[in-house]
């Protein structure tokens, strides 16, 4: 009877907690799970001139592991999306370290708001306005020129690697900036105290106290800005002005201008698991970060 009474009570919590999971569950696997299934379903099927042809293949994944072009793309795409990653989140500690710490607390939500400002605008709009700044006839090289320190627009500045990197950490920097913020403002401000009494000076406590402890806030900032990256496909087009093209060109020039469905998705899986593995990689590093310095 006690089993059966504790099974009936359970039974409401139960169905209230499932008809509450259920609407996101289902939106979820609508919008996400769904695509995920097709696009995997597609890159083993066969590319044909009428179509596709509803044969299963593994020529797709040959082609995408053995083509040149291919791999010289996807280790592109690894190269600026790490690149972009650590200047991101390099230069996003010490903004989220200042307001953490130096700002007052009633002046905390004012520099939280300064920093979302870039959201106001589309993301697009933000990167057309970095090619404007940097453009051949831009803000850069005009105001050298009327200054007499170039006599002609600088070329170096602008459809490169670097220019690249300078637009994408700009793009993502508030998405590096908040999750640490967050973090540090969970850190316990008397550890630090603690640290400062026992004769630690203030780098060897941040060292050993405080950079330890915002580790999750800095592993959260990499992911969130390493896998967006990787698949940015509008900077690469007007920053690189279609002359440094990534993996996410390639994956849009197969789908749509060359109408290759197969080889297509048989892109995005290959990039999806190579994505994957470097954020699981991530992970275990912080992991095994964190249990060295509790040692």
């Amino acid at each position: 009877m006690a089993e059966g009474t504790a099974r009936g009570g359970a039974n409401p919590e139960a169905r209230s907690g499932l008809l509450l999971v259920a609407p996101p569950a289902i939106y979820a696997i609508l919008l996400l799970a769904a695509p995920m299934a097709t696009i995997v379903l597609f890159s083993f099927l066969t590319d044909a001139q009428s179509g596709v042809e509803w044969t299963p293949t593994l020529d797709n994944y040959r082609e995408v592991l053995t083509q040149p072009v291919y791999r010289a793309l996807m280790l592109r795409s690894l190269v600026v999306a790490l690149a972009v990653t650590l200047v991101t989140v390099v230069l996003a500690y010490p903004v989220a370290y200042f307001v953490s710490f130096h700002v007052r607390p009633d002046r905390k939500s004012l520099w939280l708001f300064l920093i979302t400002i870039p959201f106001w605008t589309s993301y697009i709009i933000r990167v057309f306005l970095w090619k404007v700044i940097l453009g051949y006839n831009g803000v850069i090289n005009s105001g050298l020129m009327s200054l007499g320190i170039i006599t002609e627009p600088l070329q170096a500045i602008n459809y490169n690697v670097g220019a690249l990197i300078m637009t994408l950490a700009h793009a993502y920097a508030p998405f590096a900036i908040l999750p640490i913020f967050v973090v540090l403002e969970k850190i316990d401000r008397s550890l630090l105290e603690a640290g400062q009494d026992l004769g630690e000076g203030k780098f060897r406590t941040f060292l050993r106290v405080t950079l330890p402890l915002s580790m999750a806030g800095v592993i959260a900032a990499v992911l969130i800005v390493f896998i967006p990256t990787i698949g940015d496909y509008v900077t690469p087009n007007l920053i690189g002005g279609g002359k440094l093209p990534m993996i996410a060109n390639m994956m849009e020039a197969k789908m749509l201008g060359q109408d290759n469905r197969p080889v297509g998705s048989a892109i995005v899986v290959v990039a999806m698991l190579i994505v994957a593995l470097i954020s699981i990689a991530f992970l275990v590093l912080n992991r095994r970060f964190l249990r060295g310095n509790q040692r």
